[in-house]
């Protein structure tokens, strides 16, 4: 879709420098029609926001190191990412987990090599997108990374939900075993903090 001409508005207002969900938008256009996606996603099985902007959606959040539930809070509530995707302010977004479904569809219906890698190399033709390190940025290293972070996600989630349960359960175990750091590290939602972009902290941090 067309850059809604309010959400444009404001995005200019709030970024005079454009972000990268801006020059994305500005320098590239609307990549995909859902025709590209065709074969994955049928009438009865196409989610509520375009198969196309999702494709999108997972460029940026790779590019920006963002887990499934940011992903979809970015979309939901920053302007940028509206701006860039074409939607208007007052879209609710979706949630998270259709961005799994999504990439599990691509997989399935090996698309990722197809419609998903045209947008990826497009983006890094123009520098919009660069490999980390020696990496080779493609399709299925992008949605390999991807799903790196959210299984980190999870991992953390998992211990925070059972050191919670230990305290209200043996409050006097909890005191004696669980540090500072463990308190530091797994306090907060692990969605309220960036995950390690490179492999060698991300295993660092599965090992903690």
């Amino acid at each position: 879709p067309e850059v809604d001409v309010q959400t444009a508005v404001v995005a200019r207002a709030a970024f005079r420098k454009p972000t990268l969900a801006m020059r994305v938008r500005d320098e590239l256009g609307e990549v995909f029609t859902d025709g590209a996606f065709v074969d994955a996603f049928g009438v009865r099985g196409r989610p509520g926001i375009s198969p196309g902007q999702l494709a999108m959606v997972t460029v940026l959040q790779f590019a920006e190191n963002l887990t499934d539930r940011q992903a979809a809070d970015a979309v939901r509530g920053r302007i940028d990412w509206k701006y860039c995707l074409g939607l208007v302010l007052t879209d609710p977004g979706f949630d998270f987990s259709v961005l799994s479904q999504f990439r599990t569809r691509l997989v399935t219906h090996d698309l990722q090599g197809v419609a998903f890698q045209t947008l990826l190399d497009r983006l890094v033709e123009q520098g919009l997108v660069k490999a980390r390190g020696r990496l080779r940025t493609d399709a299925t290293y992008v949605m390999a990374a991807v799903r790196d972070l959210n299984r980190l996600e999870m991992v953390g989630e998992t211990l925070r939900a059972a050191l919670e349960a230990l305290t209200v359960a043996a409050p006097r175990w909890a005191a004696e075993h669980v540090d500072a750091a463990m308190v530091r590290r797994y306090g907060a939602r692990i969605d309220e903090w960036r995950l390690p972009k490179d492999q060698p902290g991300r295993r660092k941090l599965a090992a903690q």
